[in-house]
């Protein structure tokens, strides 16, 4: 081979290296545009309002215009507990009361764990313990939906991630935000046996501050709904996102519910599914920068 011809040979794989290498883009874009615009989720649900009445509140309100707001977000069903169960393991299983069950089913937990992801609940006078009382106080279990699953009930180390409420300052203040947080309220700081003025006023109190705390917002998508509306209503629900990865101001006008919900979480950490109604929701679009 002279020396031209082996000169040329190599011409031509190098020119077919860049011909290849330049095709890749497309294959490379499609997934860089799969990042998600989060990385930690921490959710407030609150109770038994509609979704006018509860936009209407000052607080609520501002929190709407500041990030984005779903006007069609429907609850599952009546009456609270089903709620929660479906935007943690995407089906009510048949749950139609508010009385203590121990569901045998995979959830949320099992596949934050799976991913190397964290988690923690956060519930007002939660007594600790992995108590399974049905009420203390102003707590109650049927709003903390956690510990309606048997494979935390029956693992100290993941009830251990059920916490009192005011744990949460502490680990903001040490920078030890779980991946997955979700923050159950008091039947007063819920309105359930106040109104949604209180829950409001609560709200406002208690996380305003912390919405302009970097520590706590860093790379969070931080979401407030609520369980259900009256049961005589439609059962469309004040939803509304807030965090850097949210366009201000945005309103969706496209129908969505809590297995949307869910599903948009498992898709933005990256989770994969519970293969129930989560799988089969539309995940939450539109609303991100």
């Amino acid at each position: 081979m002279t020396f031209n011809s082996f000169l040329c040979r190599w011409i031509c794989v190098f020119a077919l290296g860049i011909f290849s290498f330049l095709r890749m883009p497309s294959t490379f874009a499609s997934e860089s545009k799969k990042i998600s615009p989060f990385e930690k989720v921490f959710i407030i649900v609150l109770e038994n309002e509609g979704a006018d009445q509860s936009l209407s509140q000052p607080f609520l309100g501002e929190l709407a215009k500041k990030g984005a707001y779903f006007s069609k977000f429907y609850a599952a069903t009546h009456p609270s507990q089903p709620n929660y169960i479906a935007m943690t393991a995407g089906d009510t299983f048949s749950v139609f009361h508010d009385g203590n069950v121990t569901l045998d089913v995979q959830n949320i937990v099992d596949l934050l764990e799976e991913k190397g992801k964290t988690w923690k609940v956060y519930a007002d006078g939660f007594p600790g313990d992995c108590y399974l009382g049905s009420s203390s106080g102003k707590y109650v279990r049927k709003h903390v939906p956690f510990l309606s699953f048997k494979n935390i009930q029956t693992r100290p180390e993941r009830c251990a991630r059920i916490v009192d409420g005011t744990e949460l300052i502490r680990d903001v203040l040490v920078d030890e935000i779980a991946d997955f947080s979700f923050y159950v309220p008091d039947l007063d700081h819920d309105g359930h046996d106040t109104g949604v003025r209180y829950a409001d006023d609560w709200l406002k109190s208690s996380f305003g501050p912390l919405l302009g705390n970097p520590k706590f917002m860093k790379k969070m998508l931080f979401i407030v709904t609520f369980d259900e509306a009256g049961w005589l209503s439609s059962n469309r629900i004040y939803t509304a996102f807030y965090g850097d990865g949210v366009i201000p101001g945005k309103i969706s006008n496209q129908p969505y519910d809590f297995y949307s919900l869910l599903r948009t979480i498992e898709e933005g950490l990256g989770l994969g599914t519970l293969n129930r109604k989560d799988a089969q929701a539309t995940p939450i679009t539109g609303v991100w920068r």
